[in-house]
């Protein structure tokens, strides 16, 4: 299912063992969270368990960043949404959203490279024909939609210039 150009790929609820001791999810579990809802993505296009064992091919996260905007806590219901950014025979760039199910504000986001390799080398290799095909067909039915202001941030403390 489709909304403002995400496709919901998971729903969780928080779990208790996931509450830090401030409270609320711990930044842990979020990171955990969207790497559980990638392999739901990699399942839909057909980089399955089933296919990663017999072919020898799996895929490595090259590079994360997350941002947390908003606390989730104990029980809530969340959605995550994926968006293809991009994508080439060996690699997904992949936005990800975690919003509050039922109140519906965004809860933090994760952007992610991740790598098509060969695990016998490892080395970075070309995905099959079809899982690609599958990819960049999400990737076309996404690409109309505005871009996430967190695409592509950089970290740093922003100062105000002195006159």
């Amino acid at each position: 299912m489709m909304k403002n150009g995400f496709m919901e790929i998971k729903r969780q609820p928080v779990l208790s063992e996931w509450i830090d001791y401030n409270g609320h999810m711990n930044v842990a579990y979020y990171v955990m969270a969207f790497d559980q809802s990638l392999d739901e993505l990699l399942d839909y296009i057909g980089l399955t368990r089933d296919y990663r064992k017999k072919s020898g091919c799996t895929v490595y996260v090259l590079e994360t960043h997350v941002t947390y905007l908003q606390e989730v806590k104990e029980n809530d219901p969340l959605v995550i949404r994926v968006r293809v950014v991009d994508a080439d025979q060996k690699r997904m760039h992949l936005f990800l959203e975690m919003h509050h199910e039922t109140e519906g504000f965004l809860a933090a986001t994760s952007e992610q490279m991740v790598l098509h390799i060969d695990a016998s080398g490892p080395k970075a290799h070309p995905m099959p024909e079809d899982i690609l095909r599958k990819l960049m067909e999400l990737h076309r039915q996404q690409l109309d939609c505005p871009a996430p202001p967190q695409l592509s941030a950089t970290i740093g403390i922003r100062r105000k210039k002195s006159a």
